[in-house]
C-alpha cells in the first residue's frame, strides 16, 4: 500500500484487518497438545522439574521499562478470538501447538500461564488526526495518511510464559517442531463459530536463546487478503516463552510487509529475566 493509493475507504479495511490480527486469548485453561520423546533440537538430558506457579511467572515476564521503545501491558487490550484455550478447535490436531501460539495461548499442556502485549512506541498523532476524515482538508488528510503509513511498520508482540511439570516443556517443544514441519500447507482454527484460516507455516531461523528455540512464519487469510505473522517458542528449563508478532504492514499489502520479525530486543530481555 503506497501513500498515494491509501483512500478514506482503505483506512477502514486496514483497521478491520488489524483488529482481526489482534484476536488473541487472555487466559489459559491448561489444556494442551502434543507428545514427544525428546525436545526438538536439544542435546541436553531431560530431568524432572517442578513447574513455576502463576505468581512466579508474573514476576518473570517482561514489563514496561525492561525494553526500551516498547509499552508492555495486559494482553486483554486486544479483543479476544477466544477467552479460553478450550475454545480453540483445530481441524488437524497436530497443528494445535502453532495454532495456540498465534491465538495467544501456551503451546502445550502447561501448569501455569501468563501473557503480555508489547507494542512499539510511536510518536503522538498530530492535532489534525483527531478530526473526522470528512472534516479534514486535503493537506490534513495527506498528513494523516502519511502518519498512518509510517506507523505500519510498527509491531505488536504477544509474549507468554508457561511452565510444565516433569518433561512437559521438552515434549511441548517436540510437538511445536512437528507442527511446524507437518503443517506447512496451513490449518484452520475455530472458536465461538468464528474461523481463522492460515494457508502456510514456514520454519524460520530462531534466536538461539534459552535451552532450545524454534521460529516460524504463518500466512493468514482474512477478507480475501493475506497477512504474515511471526512466532518463536523458546524453552528455558521447565518454562517456555512464546512470541507472536504482527505488523500493520502485513495487513496493508505493503512492500515491506515481510521485512520484520519477532523483535530480538524483546526475546533478549525476556531471556534475561528467566536466567
Amino acid at each position: 500500500m503506497k501513500r498515494s493509493t491509501l483512500s478514506r475507504a482503505g483506512i477502514a479495511v486496514v483497521a478491520s484487518a488489524f483488529s482481526l490480527a489482534l484476536a488473541t486469548g487472555c487466559s489459559d485453561s491448561g489444556s494442551g497438545s502434543g507428545d514427544g520423546d525428546k525436545a526438538a533440537g536439544s542435546d541436553k538430558p531431560t530431568t524432572a522439574a517442578k513447574a513455576l506457579t502463576e505468581a512466579e511467572l508474573k514476576k518473570r515476564i517482561i514489563a514496561t521499562g525492561d525494553v526500551d521503545g516498547y509499552k508492555i501491558g495486559a494482553a486483554d487490550e486486544a479483543e479476544p478470538f477466544a477467552s479460553s484455550k478450550d475454545d480453540v478447535k483445530v481441524v488437524d490436531q497436530k497443528c494445535a501447538p502453532v495454532a495456540y501460539v498465534v491465538t495467544g495461548f501456551a503451546p502445550g499442556d502447561s501448569s501455569a500461564y501468563v501473557n503480555r502485549l508489547a507494542t512499539e512506541q510511536v510518536a503522538s498523532p498530530s492535532a489534525s488526526s483527531t478530526k473526522s476524515l470528512e472534516d479534514m482538508t486535503d493537506d490534513e488528510f495527506e498528513d494523516a495518511m502519511n502518519s498512518i503509513h509510517d506507523s505500519l511498520g510498527t509491531t505488536a508482540t504477544f509474549v507468554s510464559l508457561s511452565s510444565y511439570e516433569g518433561e512437559g516443556a521438552q515434549k511441548t517443544m517436540t510437538s511445536v517442531a512437528e507442527a511446524i514441519k507437518g503443517c506447512s500447507s496451513g490449518f484452520k482454527a475455530t472458536a465461538h463459530g468464528d474461523t481463522q484460516k492460515f494457508s502456510k507455516v514456514e520454519a524460520e531461523k530462531a534466536s538461539g536463546t534459552g535451552d532450545e528455540s524454534l521460529a516460524f512464519a504463518v500466512t493468514g487469510v482474512a477478507d480475501g487478503g493475506k497477512y504474515l505473522v511471526h512466532g518463536e517458542v523458546v524453552r528455558h528449563g521447565d518454562s517456555i516463552a512464546t512470541y507472536y508478532t504482527m505488523s500493520l504492514a502485513a495487513f496493508a499489502d505493503d512492500a515491506k510487509a515481510s521485512d520484520y520479525d519477532v523483535p530480538a530486543d524483546l526475546v533478549k530481555a525476556q531471556a534475561a529475566k528467566l536466567a
